[in-house]
């Protein structure tokens, strides 16, 4: 079986609750990128925006996504840009199975509503904007989100099939 899963995809695609359910299921350890990120460095990620800006807080992703990646048995929620920026995708592909939780822009912005104001990217979007920025979003992140080993439908698939999917991913596929 793989040593590690990483889940990938845009914010609120489900990655922190799915992971959650996936890791209880295995028996395994979950771990939140963001969060794990914030703890590292002592502030929430929207502060590290705001002292840092946006390729600082890339760089360091970077670094988290290369320690992450020498855990074994996690289960590890990525950061929605994580996959898109360095080598982190190639990183995360060589040490794990990697599952793109695919969700339609209309879908996300109905999840993301709620919590704009902790998201650096979209804190000042209006409801209007936010499909259409999520749409031009996924268009440049689709093509690093489509080298994940599997992609799935994050609006219709079962929980329990994670975990099947997981067990049986033959582990020579990982690289």
């Amino acid at each position: 079986m793989v040593k590690n899963v990483f889940l990938i995809g845009y914010m609120g695609c489900g990655k922190s609750t799915i992971g959650r359910y996936i890791a209880k299921d295995l028996g395994w350890q979950f771990i939140d990128m963001d969060s794990f990120f914030e703890q590292k460095h002592n502030c929430t990620i929207s502060q590290f925006f705001t002292q840092h800006g946006e390729e600082q807080f890339r760089k360091e992703e970077s670094k988290v996504v290369k320690e992450l990646a020498e855990t074994t048995n996690s289960v590890i929620a990525t950061g929605g840009g994580a996959p898109c920026f360095a080598d982190n995708m190639q990183v995360m592909n060589a040490a794990g199975l990697t599952i793109y939780i695919s969700v339609e822009p209309e879908e996300l912005a109905l999840r993301l509503k709620k919590a704009k104001d902790n998201r650096p990217l979209i804190a000042n979007k209006s409801d209007d904007e936010l499909v259409g920025f999520i749409q031009q979003q996924l268009k440049a992140r689709e093509l690093h989100y489509r080298k994940a080993h599997m992609v799935v439908d994050g609006s219709a698939l079962p929980f329990s099939a994670y975990k099947l999917f997981i067990e049986t991913f033959p582990e020579d596929e990982i690289k």
